[in-house]
């Protein structure tokens, strides 16, 4: 085939593309896996909107981050591990500074990967627990709190703050049958053991997500005094449904952050009333911080959130903002330490472990009251922000508890040796030497 004068010269300027820095321009590439499609869709969807609206906001509003524009592209994986891996090797290839798995089951796989290519992990609340040790961890963050945080939350606040009031009780645990549904299961164990309560695990396999009726069966048999959710997409909503065609009471049923979703209870509307769960964040769309996306981003028709679901307000939405908000003080920080705007990754792995969300910085962001403040450091890579227990009115969530706090004395000696059993399966492992903290 014969080429033209103008097909050439396209070609030409197309392979010298990458070559060519007049004609680029500096981005801070800061991608994302997400899952838009499958059962997950309907809880992951408002999650990663919210991530993109506020890094979109910072483009549109700043310029960027510290003047340089942020790529933060998707990879799309439907949840599916073997997606994310590929996804995984394809933003390393591409010169991602950081990696944002969006699954427990992809986070173990990619872990010892981001050890190895010495790329930041970032997975707020969720993944791994024992990544909060950033000694043995140095390259993974799961901020601003953990699931064995969260699993201890829970049970001090259905035990009143005193664990040994649910001595001779039975909390059901139903959870989803993947590595994130197993994740607190050794917290939950010990504090069983510990303190004379039975725990029922209750799993949910993937095919059974919409109809739970196995499991809810099991549960009006056995009567547990809780039932405790670890659910995610499709089942929280089956099992919210399931609990009220079965008449479980609701003021009975608690669930981790992933089931503060408004549209799985509106579902249910007045008959869900009572039910909680702790969440790590508060929707507030009036804060200064949430009417700057809207008017640099949602009224200026660049979100792709669905306005008239009332997306906007939710809870996932603004915890989707929230994560980019911790990921964005971070780059924040590393440039400003490693004084230069086009940072790397192990400046990105300082800035991570610097990051400091005071009052103060909350305040000056505009988040006032939607999150609680925390900081990180080299051996702590969580921070372990407290959590409020939110209550369905039958119309949408409310705060019903003061900020809680997990307990250290029983997670950290866990944490310890879960991380110690994780560097001694997966020799050699690259420990952080010149963390002494």
């Amino acid at each position: 085939m014969k080429m033209t004068f103008k097909t050439a010269l396209l070609s030409t300027i197309l392979a010298a593309g990458l070559a060519m820095p007049a004609f680029a321009q500096e981005v801070l590439k800061l991608p994302n896996m997400s899952y838009r499609t499958g059962p997950f869709a309907a809880t992951g969807t408002p999650h990663m909107n919210g991530q993109r609206d506020y890094m979109t906001m910072l483009n549109e509003r700043d310029g960027g981050i510290g003047g340089v524009r942020v790529a933060f592209d998707e990879c799309e994986t439907g949840y599916n591990t073997e997606k994310g891996v590929e996804c995984y090797e394809k933003s390393k290839a591409e010169g991602a500074l950081v990696t944002q798995p969006w699954s427990t089951g992809i986070t173990l796989q990619v872990l010892p990967r981001t050890n190895v290519d010495a790329i930041p992990m970032y997975a707020p609340g969720y993944g791994f627990s024992a990544m909060q040790d950033g000694k043995t961890f140095k390259w993974a963050f799961n901020p601003p709190t953990s699931y064995w945080d969260g699993a201890s939350m829970i049970m001090n606040a259905i035990s009143d703050g005193d664990l040994a009031n649910l001595k001779g009780k039975k909390v059901a645990f139903l959870h989803l049958d993947h590595p994130y549904g197993k994740e607190p299961l050794p917290l939950l164990e010990k504090l069983a053991a510990d303190h004379g309560f039975e725990l029922l695990p209750i799993p949910v396999g993937l095919s059974e997500m919409q109809n739970q009726s196995a499991q809810w069966l099991q549960i009006r048999r056995e009567r547990p005094d809780f039932v405790v959710m670890w659910g995610w997409g499709a089942m929280n909503a089956g099992a919210i449904t399931e609990a009220v065609k079965t008449r479980y009471p609701m003021d009975q049923f608690v669930s981790v952050w992933w089931g503060a979703h408004e549209p799985d209870l509106k579902l249910v509307g007045e008959e869900g009333k009572g039910y909680r769960a702790l969440s790590w964040n508060f929707a507030d769309p009036n804060a200064k911080l949430m009417q700057d996306v809207k008017k640099h981003v949602v009224d200026a028709g660049k979100s792709q959130l669905n306005q008239g679901a009332g997306e906007f307000e939710s809870t996932p939405y603004q915890r989707g903002i929230l994560m980019s908000v911790i990921l964005a003080e971070a780059v924040k920080a590393a440039q400003e330490h490693a004084g230069t705007k086009m940072i790397n990754r192990e400046q990105l792995r300082w800035g991570l472990e610097n990051v400091k969300l005071d009052e103060a910085t909350l305040e000056e962001l505009g988040a006032t009251g939607m999150m609680a403040p925390f900081s990180m450091s080299c051996s702590n890579h969580t921070g372990h922000a407290g959590a409020w227990m939110v209550e369905w009115d039958g119309t949408k969530f409310n705060k019903v508890s003061d900020l809680l706090s997990a307990d250290r004395a029983v997670i950290d000696p866990l944490v310890e040796k879960a991380a110690a059993d994780y560097a001694a399966a997966n020799q050699p492992w690259q420990m952080n030497e010149e963390c002494t903290q």
